[in-house]
Formats: structure tokens, sequence, C-alpha cells
């Protein structure tokens, strides 16, 4: 073994060791649950718990265990349903309140109320079944290390807490929800790749739907980015009804990124970008994906990305490095972090992208709190403008 290889293996047994420590700790402080909390549970109407009804598209395989619904592995095809989550009272925003067992108690726990299989021709009655003044939909794109019940909570967390008026909709990809499948969750992201494309277009070619903004965290960022290159490639342009794309934490390298923003063109989406130099889960991606800068987790100080980081047109960067509170990893801060939460609800609510510039989500963090606007980097224009319009 060379000296640089055993520092490699050296740096990543440590890092795997660290979020592993951390994945433990926060095991202790809630996160641990038993298997099978998606079984419906009745709601009473003594219960003030309010309801988040939301689409999913996945392609992990069905699984024969009750409660579970999809399992990590990976599906013969692309399934949908309809799942509707109910969420407790008294409970602090960003935060997830795990049943202790099965069934839970929708008085004080995350419980689902219905979970209904979809078949393809269902999912444009389910679009013509929601309020009218709900045109507008998320996407979103959960990350590495997340298995199915997960996803489902964490999303519903998040358009609870935000209190956005989009209508959700959940793409998982198969993740077997442990940190040393790293490899089969990032293979697993390619697997699905035309199937998130085809959901992304399907509904910015419905006549119920207005606008898709996409919100893809961690690996989905992957994912995300992949299926808008693919959708741009194969159809001359992204669907311009997919305006605003929010990357939490991408797990992507930079090199990659900046070529993929290259290829899907001129016409894209706006993106904006969360970044945090003590994200320690993507400390451990660097290290296994040797060495190479995970956008992130980029370091917006640094001299060395300085000629990156120059005016360029609809990227824009927020370093969220300072800010407390959240998850032990520093890698959830969009939907743990009571400000961030609050921050994208106002823009999202407003339908406004989040990248508006100092007047629009430098501005908002402001307007939330004096703390926020003091560690989040006013907005960054991302790569240069010469090589952003290079393209079709």
């Amino acid at each position: 073994m060379t000296r640089s290889s055993g520092t490699l293996t050296f740096r990543a047994a440590r890092m795997l060791a660290l979020v592993a420590a951390c994945a433990a700790s926060m095991s202790l402080t809630g996160c641990a649950r038993p298997e099978g909390v998606l079984i419906p549970v009745a709601v009473g109407a003594e219960v003030a718990a309010d309801k988040v009804d939301m689409l999913v598209a996945t392609t992990r395989a069905p699984s024969e265990t009750a409660g579970v619904v999809f399992s990590g592995e990976r599906g013969d095809s692309l399934s949908f349903a309809n799942i509707v989550v109910s969420i407790p009272p008294n409970r602090a925003p960003g935060s997830i309140q795990w049943p202790a067992q099965v069934p839970g108690d929708p008085a004080r726990d995350f419980v689902v109320t219905q979970v209904d299989p979809l078949s393809r021709q269902q999912v444009l009655p389910w679009f013509q079944k929601l309020p009218g003044n709900k045109r507008r939909v998320l996407v979103f794109v959960h990350g590495f290390n997340t298995p199915f019940d997960a996803a489902v909570f964490r999303f519903a967390q998040f358009i609870h807490d935000t209190r956005s008026n989009l209508v959700p909709v959940l793409f998982s990809w198969p993740s077997r929800g442990r940190v040393t499948s790293y490899v089969y969750d990032r293979e697993s992201t390619n697997f699905s790749r035309s199937d998130l494309a085809y959901v992304l277009a399907a509904a910015a070619r419905s006549p119920h739907v207005d606008e898709v903004v996409v919100l893809a965290h961690s690996m989905g960022a992957w994912l995300a980015v992949e299926a808008l290159r693919q959708l741009a490639l194969q159809d001359g342009r992204i669907p311009p009804k997919i305006t605003n794309v929010i990357l939490a934490s991408p797990d992507l390298d930079i090199d990659v990124f900046e070529r993929q923003v290259q290829e899907m063109g001129p016409k894209r989406p706006t993106m904006t970008i969360f970044v945090s130099r003590n994200d320690h889960a993507l400390s451990l991606s660097r290290t296994l994906a040797g060495d190479v800068q995970r956008v992130g987790a980029v370091d917006l100080t640094n001299p060395a990305y300085a000629a990156r980081l120059e005016q360029g047109d609809g990227v824009t960067v927020l370093d969220l490095t300072a800010l407390q509170g959240g998850d032990a990893l520093n890698h959830s801060k969009f939907a743990t972090q009571p400000d961030m939460v609050r921050l994208i609800g106002d823009q999202l609510v407003a339908g406004q992208p989040i990248s508006d510039g100092a007047s629009g989500a430098a501005g908002a963090v402001d307007v939330v709190s004096g703390a926020v606007g003091a560690v989040v980097t006013a907005p960054i224009q991302v790569f240069r403008a010469d090589v952003a319009q290079s393209t079709h």
C-alpha cells in the first residue's frame, strides 16, 4: 500500500466512524424507530393534527412487510402512491416525532392515515382533485442513507413547517438506509435518472400544473441535476415550467457539476445551493470520492475557488456554515434548522426564487432573523457568464 492510499484509507475510516457516531447519537435522541411505521392509523376529530397529502413516485421495490411499503432495493418499474401524513400538534419546527411503537399515537407521533397505490393513469386524476389554487408543484428528491419511511416523514415535516402552498411530490430512489451502502446508493441514483426525468417532464406537461420547483438533498442533488441535464439534452432545453431548483448540501463533484450546468444550456431554471464547510457527511463523501471537493461543502473564502465563483447567470450559493441548530451532521439544515425552514417557506409561498439576489434571498434572511442574516453569505453568482452561455 502506498503512503497516499494508506492516508486515504485512514481518513475514510475516521470519517466513517464520525458519521456513524453522529448517526448513533441522533438515534439515541429520537431517530431510533420500529419497523412498519407506515401502517395507516385512524385520526379522530379530537386530535388537533394537520395533514400533508402527497404524491409519491419511486423506483424502489415494493415491500411485503406491513407498514414498510417500499424497501431499499431497486424495483422493476416506476411506482406511484398517494400517502397522507398526520402531523401531531405541539412539535418543534424541523423535528420529526417518530412512533416508539407500531401503531403510532397521532396525538404525539407522525403517522400515516392513507397509503394508496396508484397506476400511472390515476396520477392525473390525483392532480385534478386538488384545490384550484394549488397549481405549483414541489418535487423533493431525498439524499443518501434514507429509508422510505424517513423520506416520507421528512418531506411531510418540511411541507408542514414551511407552510408551503406547493403541491408535494416525493421522488424516492432506492437507498438501503445504511452508512456503509454509499456505493449502492450512488449507483441507485443513476438507476433512477430516467424515471425522475419522466416525472419532471410529465408534471411540466400537465395542464393542471403551472410551475414546478425541484428541491434535492445531498446525493439526491446528483440525481436531480442529471435528470434535468437529460431533459435538456433530449429536448433541447429544460421545460420552462421548471422554474426553480434548490440543491441542499449537494453531494456533487464540483468539476462534474460545472459540466452538467454547461450542458443544460442557458435556458435553465434558477438554481440555489446551500453549502456548509462543517458538513460532516460531505467530508466523508469527499474522502470516498478521491478528495474531490463536494459542491455542498465548498469554502467560499478559499482563493482556490475564487475564479469559479465569478458572476454568472442564475446560480446562487448561500453559506450556512455558521448557522447553529439542526442535525448533528450539519447536513440537513434546510429542513431541521427553524430559521432556514422559515426562510425557504416564506420564499416558496410568495412564489419567489430563493436566489433573487439581495432583494430576495438575503433580504428575506434579514427579515426572518438578524442572526441568520449575519451568517448567511450574500448570494454569490457561480460560474463564468461566458461558460454558462456557451452551449445551446
